[in-house]
C-alpha cells in the first residue's frame, strides 16, 4: 500500500483557504491547472511510498511514539509559493519548529520500522492546490494569495494516509486518500 504521513488541518481553516482560493479560478489558465480538492488537503511530514502491509504493526507504533513526543502546536496558512510553474502551494506560518521536528521524528521512526521515507527534499511546510496541467505562469497566482494569512489553528494529530492511485485512466481523476491511523499529539 502506497502511504504518507501528514498533519490534516481542521475544517474551518480548509474553508477559510477555499474561500481565499475562489478568484483564482477565475485567473487566465485556471482551466490548465489540476486544483486540489479541499478534503484531501494536508501537510506531507513524510512520504512512505509502497509500503509492505507485513510492517505496518511496527511502522503504526513508531508513529504513535512519534506522535506522543510533540505537542500540539500552532500553526495558520500563509503565503502562497511554487516550484516552477508545476506546482503551486500554501506554505505556513506558527510553531514550524515543533511541525519539523515532528515531520524529523516521523520519518525516523519510519526507518526503524523497516520503512524508507523519502529523503530527498529536505522538510518544507507547504500544501499543494494544484499542479500545472500545460504551461501556466504562476507567478500571478502566488501574487494573488501574496497577503493571504488565516486564522490560527491547532495541528493535534499524525495522521498516517493510504493513498489509492487512479486506475481508469480517465484524465482529471485524482488519487483517492484514506487516513489508516491517527494519533494526538502529546503524550
Amino acid at each position: 500500500m502506497r502511504l504518507f504521513a501528514a498533519v490534516i488541518p481542521p475544517q474551518p481553516a480548509v474553508t477559510e483557504l477555499a474561500a481565499a482560493l475562489a478568484p483564482l479560478h477565475t485567473l487566465p489558465g485556471a482551466d490548465r491547472l489540476r486544483w486540489t480538492e479541499p478534503t484531501t488537503w494536508h501537510f506531507t511530514l513524510a512520504f512512505l511510498g509502497e509500503v509492505d502491509e507485513a510492517l505496518l504493526p511496527g511502522l503504526t507504533e513508531r508513529l504513535a511514539r512519534a506522535a506522543h513526543r510533540h505537542p500540539p502546536h500552532t500553526l495558520r496558512f500563509a503565503r502562497a509559493g511554487r516550484f516552477g510553474d508545476k506546482i503551486l502551494w500554501v506554505g505556513a506560518e506558527g510553531e514550524l519548529t515543533t511541525l519539523r521536528d515532528l515531520a524529523r521524528s516521523t520519518a525516523a521512526g519510519a526507518r526503524r520500522a523497516g520503512v524508507e521515507a523519502d529523503g530527498k527534499h529536505p522538510f518544507r511546510a507547504h500544501l499543494t492546490l494544484a499542479r500545472a496541467a500545460g504551461p501556466v505562469h504562476l507567478g500571478a497566482y502566488t501574487e494573488h494569495l501574496a497577503d493571504f494569512t488565516g486564522a490560527p489553528w491547532t495541528a493535534d494529530r499524525l495522521a498516517l494516509v493510504r493513498s489509492t492511485l487512479p486506475a481508469s485512466g480517465v484524465p482529471g481523476e485524482r488519487p483517492r486518500y484514506t487516513t489508516v491511523a491517527s494519533w494526538g499529539l502529546g503524550g
